[in-house]
C-alpha cells in the first residue's frame, strides 16, 4: 500500500486549493509520519515558492529561529555551500556587531556554537542572496527541513496546507 493510499482522502482536501482547515496541523503530523522524505521536501519547496505564503527568506528565518544549535549549523552550512563563506561574512558584518563571528566563519564551516550567535534576520538576508545566486537552494533547504517536521509546523497552518498540496502534486507527477 502506497503512502498516498495510507493517507486516503485526507490529502485530497489539500490537492488543489491548499486551503488550511482546523485540522491542518494534525493532518500534517499524520502525513509527515507516513509520507517519504522526498514528498515532504517537495511539498515544503512548493510552500517556500508559493504566492500564498510569506517569501522564502522570511519563512527560513522563522524556522531558523526555532531550530536548535545543530540544526542552525546544518542550515547555515547548507546555505554556505551555495553562497560561500564570503557572502555569509558580509551579511554578518552588515548586521552590526557580528564582525568577530564573521571572521571565525572564514573557514567555511559553521559550528553549533557559532550558529547560536547568528540572528534570524541575518539568515533571511543570506537566504535572499543565496536564492538569487542559485534558486535550487530552496530545494536543498527543503530537503534538510524535511527531516524536521516539527520545525515545519512552526510556519503555520497556511504554509502546511500549501506543503500538503505540493505533496499530492509531487505524487501525481505534476512537478
Amino acid at each position: 500500500m502506497s503512502w498516498m493510499d495510507q493517507l486516503g482522502g485526507m490529502l485530497q482536501q489539500y490537492a488543489n486549493a491548499g486551503q488550511a482547515t482546523h485540522t491542518t496541523e494534525d493532518d500534517f503530523d499524520r502525513a509527515s509520519q507516513i509520507a517519504p522524505r522526498d514528498a515532504i521536501s517537495g511539498g515544503l519547496s512548493e510552500a517556500f515558492r508559493s504566492q500564498q505564503t510569506p517569501p522564502f527568506p522570511n519563512m527560513l528565518g522563522q524556522m531558523f529561529g526555532n531550530s536548535n544549535g545543530m540544526q542552525r549549523a546544518n542550515l547555515l552550512n547548507t546555505l554556505l555551500s551555495v553562497a560561500g563563506p564570503a557572502l555569509l561574512s558580509n551579511v554578518l558584518q552588515r548586521g552590526g556587531g557580528m564582525g568577530n563571528l564573521a571572521g571565525m566563519l572564514q573557514g567555511g564551516h559553521v559550528t553549533p556554537q557559532q550558529a547560536e550567535q547568528v540572528p534570524p534576520q541575518a539568515v533571511e538576508e543570506l537566504a535572499r542572496e543565496a536564492e538569487q545566486r542559485d534558486p535550487s537552494v530552496v530545494d536543498r533547504v527543503s530537503d534538510f527541513y524535511a527531516e524536521h517536521p516539527t520545525l515545519i509546523k512552526t510556519l503555520g497552518a497556511a504554509a502546511l496546507a500549501v506543503a500538503m498540496s505540493g505533496m499530492t502534486k509531487q505524487k501525481r507527477g505534476l512537478f
